[in-house]
């Protein structure tokens, strides 16, 4: 919250000078003594929240990646004369515990070429997979573990 009440300084101002920096910073640390005084927030919440954030942007650039292997894969198996591509539906469970970490990990499987959540039921979860090559590593995947670092 400093940090935003600290941009949000400048973007007020309208142009940045070691003045309102200085101003910004001492104002920033006064709304944000008084949020932790009045408004049930600390230092240890803001430092949480920071973490969330670190480990949300690692989850995006992960399933960026697990999104372009995925395409690299899908383009293999289209362009390939030689393999005989067979679709198949795989059954696995997630111990995910939060409703938003399973959906989460389901819109990761449907973002993934190839790839798509038929089912999620409790923990349980149908995929269709264009291939069985592009069914391997879905249960206990590293975006799985990312999204269970996310929960705690």
């Amino acid at each position: 919250m400093f940090i935003l009440y600290f941009l949000l300084w400048v973007i007020f101002n309208g142009r940045i000078t070691w003045e309102i920096c200085i101003f910004g910073i001492l104002i920033a640390g006064a709304i944000f003594g008084f949020s932790c005084k009045f408004a049930d927030y600390s230092v240890q919440k803001e430092i949480h929240i920071y973490k969330k954030i670190f480990q949300g942007v690692r989850y995006l650039v992960l399933l960026v990646l697990e999104i372009l292997k995925a395409n690299s894969n899908v383009l293999h198996l289209i362009l390939s004369q030689e393999e005989e591509i067979e679709p198949v539906l795989v059954t696995f469970r997630s111990d995910l515990e939060t409703p938003t970490g399973k959906a989460f990990l389901a819109n990761a499987i449907t973002l993934t070429p190839g790839t798509i959540t038929v089912s999620l039921e409790g923990s349980e979860y149908v995929v269709h997979c264009l291939d069985e090559s592009l069914a391997e590593g879905l249960e206990n995947s590293e975006i799985e573990e990312r999204l269970r670092k996310l929960e705690k």
